[in-house]
Parts: C-alpha cells; structure tokens; sequence
C-alpha cells in the first residue's frame, strides 16, 4: 500500500523546498528563482537552481532535478519512503501507521534500531569487569569520562557471541544481525560477532543514527589494528564522515580533517569540535561534498610521515575543485594531533592553535613539497622542478592567484617573469582542450549509454516530443485549465513512454481531485526519470493564453502521431504495412 496522496499533499503544502534545501547549499535569491553550487557534482560557477514557485529544483550542469522529495533522497542517500519519512519528521507529521514500507525500508529501519542497542552494549560492556582493559585504554590516551560519554565510546568482549545472543534477546533476527554486519555468518550458518575485544568508535549520522561502527583492537601488533563496518543498506564508508554530527553546528565556517578517530576525539576535548575525520578509506568526491555542505575552508591535519602526506596530497586534488579554500597543518617531529595533544598538555590547544595560524594554503604546501624533491643549485634538476612548479600553477583559475605564485617563483629562483608566464599558459591551453575532450566524451557516453532508461526510448518525432514536454509543463502550471484538456486528450497520443506515463500520472490524480505538481506524481518514476521531468518544466515557461495554447500544442500532437517512424516500419508485418500504405494515401488526399 502507498503512502496517502492525502498525506503527500499536506506534507507538500507543509514543506517550503527553498528551506530544505538551504540547509544544504547555500542559495541566493536570482529574480523569482534561487541558486547555488550543486550539491551533486563540482562546480565553481552556479547552475543549481530552485524554483520556489514550481517546487522543484534542476541543475544545468549534471542534469539532476526533481521535488523537495528526490532532493532528499539523493543528498541523504535514503529511498522514497524513508525520504517522506523525513520531511514528515522536519514538518513535525507523523507518517500514517497503516503504510506498508518497502522491504527495503523496514530493513533500513531495524538496523538502525540494531546499531544503537549494538552501541548501548557496548558503552555498558566498557564499565565491567572484561572491559577495564579497553578503558584504561581510552583514559591512558587521556581522555575524560564526559569525552568518553560524548562519543559513546564502548568495548566489545572477547566472547565470540556476547553482541549476537544480546541482539536475540532484544528481538532481532539473525538476517538483521548479519545485514548489519555487526555479525559474520559460519560456514555452518551461525552468526559471531564481528567485533571482539575491541575499544569501539560508533559512527553517527546527521540525524543522530547509529549507521556503523570502527574498533580498534586491544591485542598487539595484531592486525588490522582498525577494523570498519562494511556497506550496508544505511553506510557507505565513502559517504560519511565521522563527528560530523557534532562538528557541524561549530564549523563557522571551517572545518578541520584529520586522518583517525582518535585525532578528531583529541581535538574535541581539546576545544576543536570543528574536527572531522574520514573512515578508514582515503578523501572521497561525495565526502568532499559534503564538507562544501558544512564549510567554506578545509584545514588539512594529515599524520606526517609519508602515507599522510600522500593521503594530504590526493585529498587537495579532490578538495580544491569544490571552490573549498584549503590550509594545510603540517604537525611537527612526525606526530599526529593526538599524540601532540598529549606531549604538550595543557599547552597543546595553544600551541596546536599557533600551528594552524601559521600554517599556509594548499599551493604553498604542494610548492614546498616540490621543492623537497629537487637540488635546485643543478642546472637540470632546477629546470625539472620550474617545469612541475609551472604545471602546477597552470591548474589554478585565479588569474591574480596565478600572477603572485608566477612573480615569487621567478623572484626565488632568478628566472624571468615572462619565461614561467609563457610556460604556464602553454600547459593551461594544453589542459584546457585536454577537459573540452573528456567533457565532450563523458557527455556522448551519457547520452548513449544503454543503462540510461530515457536514451533507450523509441524514436519519437522531436516536434511532438516538445508538443508533449510543452503540454505536461502547462498542465502542471495551469491545473485550472487540466480537467478540460483531459477530457479531450487520450494517453495514446503521447509518442513517448515517458510522457505518456507523465500525463498518465497528471490524469490519474486530476480524476482523483488530486493536486499533481512533481511532488504529487514523483513516487512513481525514477530518479533520472525526475530529473527530465524537472528539465521540462524549466524548458518551457508559463503561456499568457494556457488555453489557446494547449490546442496549439494538441494539434501538434495530432498531427505528429500520424506520422510513421522508422522502427514501425523496420517491425512491420506485411498487413501493417499495407495499413500504413494506405494512411499515407488518405493523408495525401
């Protein structure tokens, strides 16, 4: 059973989209629409726009659109129902009880339920007598009881099946268990816990879930000394980020990404609770994105030895084509935060504090690590590192940003101005037409691509593909004029699946009494079906005459559909053709 249209309209007329969204991009106000860097692709100039009238937004860069619904949907990674689920939350209505979730949904919602009595065990299990050895852990890495208590640290037993039988005693299913993967399945069938004799980290989403778990052992040299929950139906390691939770409400504008769990707890205690760290995988795009979300400027404080600086490195490359603005903190004597947190003591929030003062952007860390690679006193080797220097200014869009790197490399290392301009120009030109050519291609691919459920349409004549978008965008603009324009025009005169089944869905509910704005037909396309209908609605703006030009576009319609395409021809039997032979002869006469 579907979710009421009743209850979607009200939630609809309860939810403002502009309101929704700010809380994820920031929007400015551009005549009766607003717009802001997508929050699903980079991009440094504008082309995600909102339109509060409509209720629906679009991106003219990646194509994605559609209602406050699929908006969610896609920024939170979550399905149909548990999206209206939210918005309700946000609205404060409650989702009618009688809704039969999808199977997918109901499972989403037990594991959430496992993971936090999953994380309940475990914070209790660190005050027993087995868990002493992982507090005097925690609290030899000085750390206070309210920071242990803050993160709801916790210690999984050594016992193979404390988690499992405690999950069972709590009503949960071994399928559950197991999805969650707070349990491995034997070969003989039987589900053991995952983590044992482990000081655990929960991880927690935006909305206060428990979505997964990190622990690292307490047995020496014992490997992985970390070990993460795999995806499952509510984590993706590569879309989350940990203490996001907390760190969000104190960015200001900033937030700082370190490389473990332990380094962002430190900090907190510390007073940085704008600290953030990944999940056990390097700086992902969708990570990245989601810091744009929170922030303006990103402060790297990677370990210092040679995997975190690597791991600094490749996360500037993913960082800088947000329009993020980057320092890197480089921690001294090869330490992390946390292990300078407890050389200095109560002198290490000053002191950290002066490192990020200090510290410099991005293009002067990856100059100076450069520059460590080179003898620049040999003639070859200076040639070498002015040649990288120059491809990597080259990168940057800033042409004054470029001017001043330009006029301190040529001040440092006595060649002209001029020389490293023209260097740098020719690799940008180079670069340049390098993107044109990938653009174009991933463009041709998506257009073709066979997994692309609207390229895989039959061919349909393009004038009354536009009659059709045009139509659905002036019923969808002028519901007063609908019923009248229903009665008059059967599903079947649509030449296109899609549009079809978008009239379908218009028809359906103005039968119904129903409103049928995107929000009210959303739940039964696809995502990128969405996305096109979003597309048409912004391709086409509201008529002065809705009527007049509802028969315009009609007649168009009419006139379009007697015409025969080539796939009717190529599948054709004889008697159809015969058919065809003589529509084509009553047209002409």
């Amino acid at each position: 059973m579907a979710i009421p249209q009743e209850f979607i309209s009200e939630l609809k007329m309860r939810t403002d989209i502009v309101d929704v969204i700010s809380s994820y991009v920031k929007l400015k106000k551009t005549g009766r629409n607003y717009t802001g860097l997508c929050p699903f692709h980079g991009e440094k100039t504008p082309s995600f726009t909102v339109s509060p009238d409509k209720g629906f937004f679009y991106c003219f860069g990646c194509h994605v659109g559609g209602d406050v619904i699929g908006f969610i949907k896609q920024a939170e990674n979550l399905d149909y129902v548990e999206s209206i689920k939210l918005l309700a939350q946000r609205a404060g209505m409650t989702v009618p009880e009688n809704t039969a979730d999808s199977g997918l949904s109901r499972l989403r919602t037990r594991i959430y339920e496992a993971n936090r009595t999953a994380a309940r065990f475990y914070n209790k299990q660190l005050y027993t007598e087995e868990g002493r050895e992982g507090l005097r852990y925690l609290r030899g890495r000085m750390l206070a009881d309210s920071t242990i208590t803050h993160f709801g640290l916790g210690f999984a037993p050594k016992s193979r099946f404390a988690l499992v039988n405690h999950l069972r005693e709590k009503g949960f299913t071994k399928a559950e268990i197991i999805q969650a993967n707070l349990a491995n399945e034997t070969r003989n069938g039987n589900p053991i816990d995952r983590f044992t004799d482990r000081v655990m980290f929960p991880i927690i989403d935006l909305r206060g879930n428990v979505i997964a778990f990190g622990g690292r052992t307490m047995i020496k040299d014992f490997k992985p000394k970390y070990l993460n929950t795999s995806d499952t139906p509510v984590f993706t390691k590569g879309n989350n980020l940990f203490a996001l939770n907390f760190a969000k409400n104190e960015a200001n504008g900033t937030l700082i990404l370190v490389e473990g769990y332990m380094d962002v707890i430190a900090l907190h205690q510390a007073g940085f609770r704008n600290a953030v760290a990944g999940l056990g995988t390097a700086l992902t795009p969708e990570q990245a994105n989601i810091l744009r979300h929170y922030c303006n400027e990103v402060i790297l404080c990677y370990d210092s030895d040679n995997a975190g600086q690597m791991a600094a490195s490749k996360a500037i490359q993913i960082l800088r084509p947000m329009g993020l603005d980057i320092r890197v903190v480089a921690v001294p004597d090869g330490k992390d935060p946390d292990e300078f947190m407890k050389t200095f003591g109560d002198q290490g929030p000053a002191r950290f504090r002066m490192l990020i003062e200090k510290s410099g952007n991005d293009v002067d860390y990856r100059l100076d690590k450069l520059r460590s690679k080179y003898n620049t006193e040999l003639t070859d080797q200076r040639v070498s590192y002015l040649t990288e220097a120059a491809r990597l200014i080259a990168t940057l869009d800033s042409s004054i940003e470029r001017d001043v790197y330009i006029s301190r490399l040529s001040r440092d290392q006595g060649v002209s101005k001029e020389a490293i301009l023209e260097q740098v120009n020719k690799i940008a030109r180079k670069n340049s037409a390098g993107a044109a050519k990938r653009e174009f291609r991933e463009l041709k691919k998506q257009m073709t691509s066979e997994s692309s459920a609207i390229s895989r349409e039959k061919y349909v004549p393009l004038g009354s593909a536009r009659a059709e978008e045009a139509l659905i965008a002036l019923l969808m603009n002028n519901e007063d004029i609908a019923m009248e324009v229903i009665k008059k025009v059967s599903p079947e005169l649509f030449c296109s699946p899609l549009n079809r089944r978008v009239y379908e869905a218009i028809k359906g509910n103005a039968e119904k009494g129903y409103d049928f704005s995107l929000t009210d037909i959303s739940g039964g396309f696809s995502d990128e079906e969405n996305s096109r209908i979003a597309q048409m609605l912004f391709s086409h703006t509201r008529e002065n005459d809705p009527k007049r030009a509802a028969e315009d576009y009609i007649r168009k319609m009419t006139d379009n559909s007697q015409r025969i395409t080539p796939d009717q021809v190529a599948s054709a039997d004889e008697d159809e053709l015969r058919r065809m032979m003589e529509q084509i002869k009553k047209k002409k006469a």
